[in-house]
């Protein structure tokens, strides 16, 4: 297992190796970032974006967060942590494409599911719960087609549906629907398999998710 000190090890060989590698890239970057892509996935330790997508420093806005979910636009008084990262993203790094990466195996969407953590007290699950019942409708939708939602295929879908709700709530927000009309922005759905490392994308016009091609077929 890894720990801190471990964690400086590996700060140590970054270091020597890949900060050295790239110091032209580095002294570039102290100047400023210009991401065209912003990434929004799962804060699991297990789907880092920047290694599934093997991309350089500077390269992708990433944010992450129980079950890769954006929360609608809402004006409310609030922390409003995805809000404020979207806004950046997209009024002031001026990205051009926004994906939206969940993934097998989710806890959050597990719990969703389950319910699980309902009325759960603030700190003991409750701030898990209060933030994926963003997904309380596909819960529904999900359990109708499969039952109780314990089955493996009712696992798979509800990993799905959570990527359609983070989708559709993108849309909500009229910065975003505005430069989606345009041309300025695209939305893209993703899920990535951990078993296998295959990375599936959406066809929103079928709502049905493929294996992104890997060139060679």
């Amino acid at each position: 297992m890894t720990d801190f000190a471990d964690m400086l090890d590996g700060y140590r060989r970054f270091r020597n190796t890949g900060w050295t590698e790239q110091r032209e890239r580095w002294s570039e970057l102290a100047e400023g970032q210009s991401p065209t892509v912003m990434v929004i996935a799962c804060s699991d330790s297990r789907v880092d974006p920047a290694q599934i997508f093997d991309t350089s420093p500077g390269e992708v806005f990433v944010v992450r967060n129980v079950a890769a979910l954006v929360p609608p636009f809402e004006t409310t008084p609030g922390h409003h942590g995805v809000s404020a990262a979207l806004e950046f993203a997209v009024q002031v790094l001026k990205v051009n494409e926004i994906v939206v990466m969940g993934h097998g195996k989710c806890g959050g969407c597990k719990a969703a599911l389950s319910q699980e953590l309902k009325d759960a007290p603030p700190g003991e699950g409750g701030f898990i719960a209060n933030w994926i019942d963003m997904l309380d409708e596909a819960r529904a939708n999900v359990v109708a087609r499969f039952g109780d939602g314990s089955s493996h295929e009712a696992h798979r879908a509800m990993e799905r549906e959570g990527v359609k709700v983070s989708l559709a709530n993108l849309r909500t927000f009229p910065c975003i629907r505005s430069k989606e009309r345009s041309g300025e922005l695209k939305l893209i759905g993703s899920l990535f398999a951990i078993a296998d490392g295959q990375l599936h994308l959406l066809d929103e016009s079928t709502g049905q998710f493929h294996p992104a091609s890997l060139g060679d077929d």
